[in-house]
């Protein structure tokens, strides 16, 4: 009979100290969660800046044609980041398309496919990341990049 009474009976004691302790031990490691989720989200943002800013830099080459000025200005005035940087400058080169993408060949050369090179810009974007929370120990480069190739002729 006493087994039945304490499980079926509610119990007196008072757990609102327990809770509270087992809170503050967990609350740390929810908090370092969080701040890494925030940090992982923010600089997955950044990248996707910089990969739009390279893809608004191949637009206008492929609109413009090629002219390292005015592809760094698309690139910059791209996103409402002012971090946004053209770097490396966009290259002009000539090339044959591959299976893993564009390969750089003589422009006086024939292609494999026995068409002439194409000529190809090649323009970059790179955002200089800071961390919202340094110590997290997050392995997040320091510099975010994009990259974007185009056929311009």
């Amino acid at each position: 009979m006493a087994l039945f009474r304490i499980f079926s009976a509610p119990s007196c004691r008072a757990e609102g100290g327990t809770v509270a302790i087992e809170f503050a031990l967990i609350a740390p490691f929810l908090l370092t969660l969080l701040a890494g989720l925030v940090e992982i989200g923010f600089a997955n943002y950044q990248e996707m800046q910089a990969q739009d800013a390279a893809e608004a830099g191949a637009l206008y080459a492929a609109t413009n044609g090629f002219n390292v000025q005015g592809i760094s200005n698309a690139v910059v005035n791209a996103t409402a980041n002012t971090s946004i940087t053209a770097s490396p400058a966009p290259v002009s080169f000539c090339g044959c398309p591959s299976a893993t993408g564009v390969s750089a060949v003589a422009c006086a050369s024939t292609c494999v496919s026995g068409d002439s090179p194409g000529q190809y810009v090649q323009v970059n974007a790179s955002i200089a990341h800071d961390s919202i929370v340094p110590y997290l120990g997050l392995p997040i480069p320091a510099t975010l990049t994009g990259q974007s190739t185009v056929r311009v002729d």
